[in-house]
């Protein structure tokens, strides 16, 4: 469908919430919405979570395939490990073409019936990819799965920020990545287990089966429970939903409603910040697919069984998932979300570099897989917290937010691509990259801190310091409004 300049209006599919059901209003206590946030977690984060872990475990399980016989089952034995990296690799392809036109697509349908689909579908993928037999099937099954799951993770983030203030986002964004952390550790458990049922079918083809079929019940329970935009959910009563309309215009008053903006569109686009957090996810999730894919093989080069190895990815995810809540949790509360993207970046290239430095001292490797896992999926978080907190309309979100992410899955294909096996036990070149990728990461954020704060303190100058209380209204130029101002 075509979008009309903005001279003309925006596309409205739905009425959306009036000026005056979006005021400020004193008629609601603390008290009122505390329960009203309590009731949001109940109903929105445990569905999202378990979306997201089964997403998650459809995704990397490939890497607990590979040590059950899947390369010897259909890739003929893969000798090089080239075409793994290919069948892994697939997933992103798909997932970097298919977010910027999902995002702003879903941004026009309700939001549970768009996630349940997504997860039927990726669920059904992950399903086919134990029929698989040969290289073209596996790589089929596993496009599309990206294809599915790209209408859902990078649409997260916008869909949290129509019910959570940014005192309140980064926490929950936490809560939710780390159930990729929890989806580690327990495709670890649940592939060891496997691992010792010794069934009459592969290993391999049962463990996606296991871990596919819960994503097609789980796109079901989506469809039953997950509330649809503020203004016109059923979950809330009249003055629940006056609650959340104020909430949700306490940073700006963005574009409400079932609503694209052209010139937003165009402006996430040239916005060079945008590009900026492209480079930061770049490095993320060039570490992000590594560990994925490559953490049960790294580790067996410490000397491990491949069971031993699948247990011992487990404490790096746990740990990880706890470091992540707690910068979240930090975040939020400072409102400041820069330093702890430079700070969760540096931690992983000082893991890399541990692993680079000591080839010997399995301990101080093992150590050093804790600080990648930490670093990796805390500036992940952080990141996204960040830019749905600066990119004030919802349309600039549902195109930067995918647009940054999808720029940085290339990352993870990078990330496919250089842990070779036969470089193996060392893996210098893939250690190398990771590493100095982190490390630009952080050079990145301390570059969009300054940049952030310039801007704020020259919107200061010119038309003064803006009343904390004010609503904003971010309806005409999204963050480059005079009153808005950016989260450093």
């Amino acid at each position: 469908m075509s979008l009309p300049d903005d001279s003309k209006g925006s596309v409205d599919l739905v009425d959306c919430a009036s000026s005056e059901d979006t005021r400020t209003d004193a008629a609601y206590s603390m008290a009122d919405e505390k329960r009203l946030v309590r009731k949001l977690d109940m109903h929105i984060m445990p569905v999202l979570c378990m979306m997201y872990l089964f997403a998650y475990l459809d995704r990397i399980n490939l890497g607990n395939a590979r040590l059950q016989g899947l390369p010897q089952d259909v890739l003929h034995g893969d000798p090089t490990g080239v075409l793994f990296d290919w069948v892994n690799s697939a997933f992103y392809f798909s997932y970097i073409l298919c977010p910027v036109p999902a995002i702003l697509l879903a941004k026009l349908c309700p939001p549970r019936i768009w996630f349940s689909c997504a997860a039927l579908g990726w669920g059904v993928c992950s399903l086919l990819t134990a029929a698989a037999f040969n290289f073209p099937g596996l790589m089929v099954a596993r496009i599309g799965l990206g294809a599915f799951e790209a209408a859902f993770s990078p649409g997260v983030p916008i869909y949290l920020s129509l019910f959570y203030t940014k005192e309140e986002i980064g926490l929950r964004i936490a809560v939710y990545n780390g159930f990729a952390a929890a989806a580690g550790a327990f495709g670890g458990l649940v592939a060891f287990a496997i691992q010792q049922a010794r069934l009459p079918i592969s290993n391999w083809k049962l463990l996606f089966l296991v871990e596919g079929a819960p994503s097609v019940l789980v796109g079901l329970l989506a469809l039953a429970i997950l509330p649809n935009r503020p203004e016109n959910t059923s979950m809330f009563t009249d003055k629940e939903r006056m609650m959340a309309l104020n909430r949700l215009v306490r940073s700006g008053k963005p574009d409400m409603g079932r609503v694209l903006r052209k010139s937003h569109i165009a402006a996430a686009f040239s916005d060079w910040r945008v590009y900026a957090a492209g480079v930061i996810y770049f490095a993320a999730n060039c570490a992000f697919s590594s560990i994925a894919a490559f953490l049960p093989t790294i580790i067996t080069t410490f000397g491990f069984t491949n069971a031993l190895a699948q247990l011992l990815t487990i404490p790096p995810y746990i740990v990880s998932t706890t470091i992540l809540c707690s910068i979240a949790y930090a975040s939020d509360k400072l409102q400041t979300r820069g330093k702890f993207v430079v700070a969760t970046s540096s931690l992983a290239g000082i893991g890399y570099v541990l692993l680079l430095a000591v080839p010997s001292n399995n301990h101080v490797r093992y150590f050093a897989t804790f600080c990648i896992t930490s670093g990796t999926y805390g500036m992940i978080c952080t990141t996204l917290a960040w830019f749905t907190q600066n990119l004030a309309s919802e349309t600039k979100r549902a195109t930067a937010m995918p647009f940054f992410q999808a720029i940085g899955q290339c990352g993870s294909i990078l990330g496919s691509h250089i842990y070779v096996l036969t470089e193996g036990p060392r893996y210098l070149k893939g250690f190398s990259v990771d590493c100095a990728l982190d490390f630009l990461a952080a050079l990145v954020a301390l570059v969009l801190m300054v940049s952030y704060r310039a801007e704020n303190k020259r919107r200061d100058r010119l038309y003064g310091v803006p009343d904390q209380d004010a609503i904003v209204d971010t309806t005409e130029l999204a963050d480059q409004t005079p009153g808005f101002r950016y989260t450093l």
